[in-house]
């Protein structure tokens, strides 16, 4: 199968990437990453999430957030809602369009959200409904996907079975995302495969973190079945907080880095993604987890 010619990255930093942290982050330096991630090109950011601060103490703030980004027209700005609570409050503030996730392995899903795989996919069935009085498109994860810290190897059987359900609920998209990191090129490509019969190749997205050094060949391995959206993260932040051992997303920067050697088109400007990078690591108080901006920083 040839490359796919143009690329749609959906940016999780922002919610993925920084609801690990184990220092607070000011809504003022949110707003400040966000609006940076939509001045470098990025068409997609996902902004925050709705959930309750008990559980995801980094996310609170995130109705502010929304209320003082500088919203370019054609981006979206999603969140996560995981609950039709957390829905409601995603429509007060505004937010176009939502997030949902379930996990592929049973012992995941009772550990991250205490309740069965099947379970969690009841629970959607309000908010789907919600959506469709709203307008509201919704976007789902599922997590786990070559592999679980508790179960270890997943079947891609599982997995599609789990996509397919989000699919048929109505979620427009369906990211499959490798949430400890040690999935491989080889075992990419057969998921894709496996989870393609049952949901359409361009409804499907990657999801990669980097805990073994496997993204990029995963995300090319990927781009070689079809796929054309990825999400990643600005500066490789990010993590599982639920997920022990779990690094890091895949940083933009790199795979903005990767298109560009392949002449897929992304829109965004990498130039410009690094500094957003570097400010929100100066914030941190650590350096860039890019390699590329590593690389440049160097030179």
């Amino acid at each position: 199968m040839s490359l796919p010619s143009q690329v749609r990255l959906i940016e999780v930093g922002p919610r993925d990437g920084l609801q690990n942290e184990a220092q607070p982050i000011s809504v003022a330096d949110k707003v400040q990453l966000v609006d940076a991630l939509s001045a470098a090109g990025l068409g997609y950011i996902e902004v925050g999430s709705f959930v309750s601060p008990k559980w995801v103490p980094q996310m609170a703030g995130s109705a502010e957030v929304f209320a003082q980004i500088q919203r370019k027209p054609g981006v979206t700005y999603g969140a996560l809602a995981p609950n039709l609570r957390g829905f409601e409050d995603a429509i007060a503030a505004g937010v176009k369009e939502v997030a949902v996730f379930a996990a592929a392995s049973e012992a995941f899903s009772q550990r991250n959200i205490n309740c069965s795989i099947s379970e969690s996919l009841a629970r959607f069935a309000p908010i789907m409904e919600a959506a469709k009085q709203h307008g509201i498109t919704v976007r789902g994860y599922v997590s786990c996907v070559l592999g679980c810290p508790y179960e270890g190897t997943v079947a891609p059987e599982q997995v599609a079975m789990v996509a397919r359900e989000l699919y048929a609920m109505g979620c427009y998209e369906v990211s499959l995302g490798d949430t400890i990191g040690t999935g491989t090129a080889g075992a990419t490509r057969r998921l894709f495969e496996v989870v393609s019969a049952q949901v359409p190749r361009e409804k499907l997205a990657g999801h990669f973190h980097d805990t073994y050094g496997q993204a990029m060949a995963n995300i090319y391995a990927s781009l070689l079945e079809g796929i054309s959206v990825f999400d990643s993260s600005i500066a490789g932040l990010g993590g599982c907080p639920y997920a022990k051992g779990a690094s890091g997303n895949v940083a933009t920067e790199d795979v903005v880095y990767l298109l560009n050697g392949l002449g897929i088109e992304s829109g965004i400007d990498l130039d410009a993604l690094i500094v957003a990078g570097q400010q929100i690591s100066a914030v941190l108080g650590r350096p860039s987890g890019s390699r590329v901006a590593k690389a440049r920083s160097a030179q």
